[in-house]
């Protein structure tokens, strides 16, 4: 897998070097806590690492893109 986009609350952001289901599971692991920090990166070209609370109600979706 090349990266994974998320959309989080209407924005885009990804991740790269993790698994899909990983982060699948990390993310409901932190909703089911209540709130969790989880780390990404905004921008296109070079990417800046920022941190999105994960929290019931809040969207977030989650897409592979797949290596080419």
């Amino acid at each position: 897998m090349k990266r994974i986009d998320i959309y989080y609350a209407g924005q885009h952001y990804s991740v790269s070097g993790r698994e899909y289901e990983e982060l699948r599971q990390e993310i409901l692991d932190g909703v089911t806590a209540g709130r969790a920090w989880l780390r990404v990166n905004i921008g296109e070209g070079q990417n800046v690492p920022c941190d999105l609370l994960i929290s019931p109600g809040v969207p977030i979706s989650l897409v592979p893109i797949a290596a080419t």
